[in-house]
């Protein structure tokens, strides 16, 4: 028994070694395990500055499809030879319950709470087979976001709302399905803090921009993947990453079109055993076209497309994102 153990261990030791040498000569060094944890990344849009029906209870479901063409290195270049030929795709659904008070609790801020469970399916595919490129986890349960929120009520003119906006102490937790041996995975393994800001302003009664911003704080993850040959930890860096859009009321309410889009840009340096890991921030953005359907005062449904460019150490593609909010 103690020498199966022994013979168990330097096959691990070994595969490790050969991995490495595999990432080096590859130009794959461990910066390049696209770190960051799953974000709001197109997933809101128009009209994000307040809740459309008032307090009450909401229900969300989302359903996004990401496509990824190809992954990237730190300099925008395809992180993997010709050869690969990769294209990811991944498939989340967001089941989302928020609850808007009618309670005034903090600067005229009405408190509320927001709670997200996800699902993910990844497939990420070769044209040539390698185990030793990187690797998806199926499909699983994502990490759960629960965020608790003050929303003021909207400015009023003489045409309508003028200018709406919301703080949401967004945190998410480590609940998803995550492995040390699969480089992406539906959960991340750690703990995020990902609050954010989200404002409409209306230019006209018609027309409208919106933004949401929000900051990332990553924890330690205590069991990195494969990627990090040898670490005991690893520490995804901080990020800032928004969503903005602007919408024109086409048939009074009925339908908006406009542009949507997002940019994520990472700040810090990932870190592995407490060391700066150079060439490590990921950037990415997204801009494409956008409907919103109201199907009455209560039921609201929206389509966003994102064609995406300028990214850096993360996949880069398209994003489609279908969302219906009923209002209780």
């Amino acid at each position: 028994m103690k020498q199966y153990h022994l013979r168990r261990s330097a096959f691990r030791l070994l595969h490790a070694a050969v991995f490495a040498v595999f990432l080096l000569s590859a130009g794959l060094p461990a910066a390049r395990a696209y770190d960051l944890p799953s974000v709001n990344l197109g997933f809101t849009s128009f009209l994000d500055g307040g809740p459309p029906s008032g307090p009450g209870l909401y229900f969300s479901q989302y359903f996004q499809y990401i496509r990824g063409d190809r992954l990237t290195d730190k300099n925008g270049d395809d992180a993997l030879p010709p050869f690969a030929d990769e294209e990811l795709n991944v498939f989340v659904s967001l089941s989302q319950l928020i609850y808007q008070s009618n309670q005034c609790l903090l600067l005229g801020g009405k408190w509320g709470l927001d709670f997200i469970l996800p699902i993910v399916g990844t497939d990420l595919s070769y044209g040539s087979g390698n185990r030793f490129f990187p690797q998806d986890n199926g499909a699983g349960f994502g990490d759960i976001l629960v965020g608790p929120f003050l929303q003021w009520d909207p400015i009023m003119g003489k045409c309508g709302p003028l200018f709406m906006h919301r703080i949401e102490f967004q945190m998410i937790f480590p609940t998803g399905k995550y492995s040390t041996e699969r480089e992406v995975n539906p959960g991340s393994n750690f703990f995020s803090f990902n609050p954010y800001w989200a404002a409409t302003l209306f230019l006209t009664p018609r027309w409208e921009v919106t933004t949401r911003i929000h900051y990332l704080w990553n924890a330690e993850n205590g069991d990195p993947n494969r990627a990090y040959v040898g670490a005991d930890d690893s520490r995804a860096g901080q990020a800032i990453h928004l969503n903005f859009a602007t919408s024109y009321e086409i048939i009074a309410k009925r339908l908006r079109a406009g542009i949507n889009g997002y940019y994520l840009k990472q700040i810090t340096d990932t870190e592995v055993d407490g060391h700066d890991l150079s060439g490590s921030r990921e950037q990415v953005l997204g801009i494409g076209p956008g409907l919103l359907f109201h199907l009455s005062k209560d039921t609201h449904f929206f389509l966003n497309i994102y064609f995406e460019t300028l990214a850096e150490n993360r996949p880069e593609g398209q994003r489609f994102n279908f969302r219906v909010v009923h209002h209780f």
